[in-house]
C-alpha cells in the first residue's frame, strides 16, 4: 500500500512550515505526522545535498507518494528540480505538487508542466539578477555610495591613520573608537 510523505522546507529559522502542512490538509491529503519531514535550508542547496531530504529518501519505497506544496520546496534551479524528480521517478516514487493542482510530476503531463514552470521561474530569477546588477552599476556610475555606511567618519579615519603611523596598536584604536580591529584595518587599507 502506498504511503504518503510530505516534504516541507523553509529558508530561515524565523519562518514556519505550518502553512504548508495546512495547505496539504485543506487539499484533503491525510499524512501521518511521522511522515512529515520539515527542513530549514535554502532552496538554492540542491535537494540531494539536504540532510532532511536525504533521510526522507532513505525512508521512502517504490509506490510511495511525496507531496510538496510548491515546486520551489524541492529546488529553485530547473536542472536540480528535474534531476530530483527523475531520481524519485526511477525509484518508483510519485511526486505531487499542490500548486499545480496536485499533478503527479513523474507523469508525462506532470513532467512537461514542471519543466515549463521551472524554466519560467529560472528565467524570472535571472532577469531579477540582471536588473539588480544594472541598478547597482547605474548607481555606482552616478557616484552613489553602495553598501552600508562607514562606522567611522572622515576625521576619525584621519586620526586613525595618523595614530597607526605613530605605532598605536589596532586593539587600542579599536577600543578607543568602539569598533573591531578589522574596521581599523579597513581604514588603513583604504588610506
Amino acid at each position: 500500500m502506498a504511503r504518503t510523505f510530505l516534504y516541507c522546507r523553509v529558508s530561515t529559522s524565523d519562518q514556519s512550515t505550518d502553512n504548508q502542512v495546512s495547505e496539504v490538509e485543506a487539499a484533503g491529503f491525510k499524512v501521518e505526522p511521522r511522515r512529515i519531514v520539515v527542513e530549514t535550508v535554502s532552496g538554492s542547496v540542491p535537494a540531494m545535498e539536504r540532510k532532511g531530504f536525504a533521510k526522507l529518501l532513505d525512508r521512502m519505497e517504490t509506490g510511495d507518494v511525496l507531496l510538496v506544496t510548491k515546486l520551489d520546496r524541492l529546488g529553485r534551479n530547473a536542472m536540480d528540480l528535474r534531476s530530483t524528480v527523475d531520481r524519485l521517478s526511477q525509484e518508483g516514487i510519485r511526486v505531487h505538487c499542490l500548486a499545480l493542482g496536485g499533478v503527479d510530476l513523474t507523469s508525462p503531463a506532470g513532467r512537461m508542466t514542471m519543466q515549463v514552470i521551472a524554466a519560467v521561474a529560472e528565467f524570472e530569477r535571472d532577469l531579477l539578477i540582471e536588473r539588480t546588477q544594472a541598478g547597482l552599476k547605474r548607481a555606482k556610475a552616478q557616484g552613489k555610495a553602495l553598501g552600508r555606511p562607514p562606522s567611522l567618519n572622515t576625521s576619525q579615519q584621519e586620526e586613525i591613520l595618523a595614530a597607526r603611523k605613530e605605532g598605536v596598536s589596532l586593539g587600542v584604536l579599536a577600543a578607543k573608537y568602539g569598533v573591531s580591529r578589522a574596521a581599523i584595518q579597513r581604514v588603513e587599507k583604504r588610506g
